[in-house]
């Protein structure tokens, strides 16, 4: 006789089900529609999915009714077949599996991290719908997934407790903040779920493994209220010739559900871009599972440590701050920095492909703030700039993430650093009035080196709930940039003056044909790209190969090569982010490495990477992690001791 769920999870892991929504899409079902219509149209190929998790290991396996609410069910002229879909997305499940596995009713959030798109009040006529339908089937649990708000979450779950005992898992979309996107610390709003009737607490979506690990980890040092689940998307979503592929592969996701199990979570499966293979692995890794119980605890002790130890720094940098205060009172560089860079001549400045032709030259990356404080940012671009980069590059939202502007931040690098600011303009956030709007901005500011990339889909990042533009491709926003030279606006009318834009373009060479990757390349530079720069590359054979099949390229390339910053980081970046790959030496490296002795090792394999590309090419491109311009100060000066000594090959 089958346990109840809460029973279950008191005495096993359950391996949970992955993607519906994407999985349908990889077999040919279009964005756009309702894929929980599909459980009255196409209720064969629902059943199939369900019954593939079920043959791969899963055993909690979730109804095809995420989105199947009155308000979300509106956009397809489908509100009156609420009822209709969500009965038979248990019938589905429950007949796909029958009594072996725990078929639980999934329930999405209605305002998807718009907070202010749906009344209260309609918020929770809508979930009560939903959540009385699902009560009066069979299901053994109600799953709330993906929800941004503890408002909201709260809002469902007491809709439920007052109808029924039955058992609840809430699960909140994340990207490892610590927090909901109501600003309620998670520690706090598993508490509160746990006091309102919640049976097991967790995350999904949003994130890859890594980021929920460590939403999970954060909530292992304070102590866990409640069993955890984890349902993390396949990495994140790359977007190419108009489809969406994901990173992560099934072995990275049973090498990551022995860690979440580590941690403690009871229900553990697969969101956005996860197939029954990614399942089956992780049942097959969990398979005779036992616990580490150790590690929660020496994470417990580690995060004390942390606490101590940053309280006796704090009160250190304030007693020194006031000293070096009461010595220069006036001290402030970047007025200084303004003063010299009033000083400079007003000359014509050459551009970056002018220059690259001549000698080395080095581009860093520097990540816009996610909030309003840019001390940081600026410090570290002064660091930059003392150790003689030749521009600093800025990304667009990179993984759609909100950031601070990148125009803005540019203006203020130029202005107060005298540096070249180099700007990454996406096609995903702007339409093609707002890019053209954005692009003569940039001429009004005198910023003229601009990188055109397509841009990561905005529902796999910190909101969700916005749209994904595109109405130009990286080809075609190349070409109309290009137009703007030529005096001529995206309209066809002429602008009275012409534009100076240098464009650079985008190139993954960590795939499995090269060629095929440089004839794409190619027609980026048919469209009018005038330089290129790369993904970070971590095998010198690799680069030896770019520049054999890139060297007939009439355009200079800027290699990146960005430093690791720990073992986590270095498994991140191969496993779930697109368009990198790392070698099995590397990884090895860095394997198990934190703190500033992963930092020394990222940055060694980082020079030993410059080695073997200055020789073959003139231009450098380094990426910036998480801030740490120091890592990055420190190879700009390494790539300018060697350039003494590199005779280049190439006009790369």
């Amino acid at each position: 006789m089958k346990l109840d769920l809460r029973e279950a999870l008191q005495q096993q892991i359950l391996v949970g089900d992955g993607a519906m929504g994407t999985f349908l899409y990889q077999m040919g079902f279009p964005v756009g529609i309702s894929y929980e219509e599909l459980n009255l149209l196409k209720p064969d190929v629902i059943a199939d999915v369900h019954r593939r998790y079920y043959e791969a290991g899963a055993r909690l396996i979730e109804t095809n009714t995420f989105s199947a609410n009155r308000e979300k069910l509106s956009k397809y002229g489908l509100e009156h077949e609420v009822e209709a879909i969500n009965r038979a997305g248990v019938a589905l499940a429950r007949k796909a599996v029958g009594n072996n596995a725990y078929v639980v009713g999934a329930i999405g959030s209605i305002r998807a991290g718009k907070r202010k798109n749906v009344r209260t009040a309609k918020v929770k006529e809508d979930l009560r719908q939903q959540i009385e339908i699902l009560l009066d089937t069979d299901v053994d649990g109600l799953l709330l997934e993906s929800f941004s708000e503890l408002d909201e979450m709260l809002l469902a779950l007491k809709i439920i407790r007052k109808l029924s005992p039955i058992p609840v898992i809430c699960q909140f979309a994340t990207e490892g903040t610590g927090t909901t996107q109501d600003g309620i610390p998670m520690n706090e709003a598993f508490a509160k779920l746990k006091q309102s009737g919640a049976d097991v607490v967790g995350f999904n979506c949003r994130s890859g493994p890594n980021g929920l690990l460590r939403s999970m980890e954060k909530a292992a040092m304070i102590g866990q209220p409640l069993p955890f689940s984890v349902f993390p998307n396949a990495g994140i979503a790359d977007y190419v010739d108009g489809r969406f592929t994901y990173a992560a592969t099934p072995e990275y996701f049973a090498e990551t559900a022995l860690k979440f199990a580590d941690l403690g979570a009871r229900i553990i499966g697969g969101c956005c871009g996860t197939t029954p293979e990614h399942i089956a692995h992780m049942a097959k890794a969990l398979d005779g599972y036992k616990p580490d119980s150790t590690l929660i605890a020496r994470m417990q002790q580690e995060a004390e440590t942390t606490v101590r130890q940053a309280g006796i720094q704090a009160v250190t940098e304030q007693k020194l701050g006031h000293s070096l205060l009461s010595v220069v009172p006036d001290l402030n560089p970047i007025s200084a920095s303004n003063a010299v860079a009033e000083l400079l001549p007003l000359v014509v400045e050459p551009s970056l492909v002018d220059i690259v032709k001549q000698r080395h030259t080095v581009i860093v990356e520097l990540d816009p703030p996610r909030d309003l404080d840019i001390e940081k940012f600026m410090k570290g671009a002064h660091a930059l700039k003392e150790a003689g980069i030749d521009a600093l590059t800025m990304a667009d939202n990179s993984l759609a993430v909100t950031r601070m502007s990148n125009m803005a931040l540019g203006y203020l690098v130029k202005e107060q650093t005298g540096l070249r600011p180099l700007i990454h303009i996406a096609c995903r956030d702007r339409n093609m009035i707002g890019t053209q709007s954005h692009m003569m901005g940039l001429h009004a500011l005198d910023i003229d080196h601009v990188l055109a990339v397509t841009g990561d889909p905005a529902k796999f990042g910190d909101l969700p709930g916005s749209s994904s533009v595109y109405d130009l491709t990286s080809f075609e926003i190349i070409r109309m940039i290009k137009q703007l030279n030529e005096g001529i606006a995206f309209s066809g009318k002429p602008l009275k003056k012409k534009a100076k834009f240098i464009v650079g373009a985008a190139f993954n060479p960590n795939v499995k044909y090269l060629e095929k990757a440089v004839q794409r390349l190619e027609r980026k530079i048919e469209a009018g790209a005038d330089y290129i720069m790369t993904q970070p590359v971590y095998d010198a054979e690799l680069i030896k190969r770019i520049y054999e099949t890139t060297k007939h390229l009439s355009v200079p390339i800027f290699l990146g090569i960005a430093p690791l910053a720990s073992g986590g980081n270095a498994e991140y970046l191969h496993n779930e982010v697109p368009g990198i790959q790392l070698s099995d030496e590397v990884r090895q490296r860095m394997s198990d490495l934190k703190g500033e002795a992963g930092r020394a090792m990222g940055v060694q394999i980082a020079k030993e990477l410059l080695d073997a590309a200055m020789p073959y090419f003139n231009g450098i491109y380094l990426m910036t992690p998480f801030l740490s311009y120091e890592m990055t100060v420190e190879l700009t000066q390494y790539v300018w001791e060697k350039s003494e000594s590199v005779i280049s090959t190439c006009t790369h």
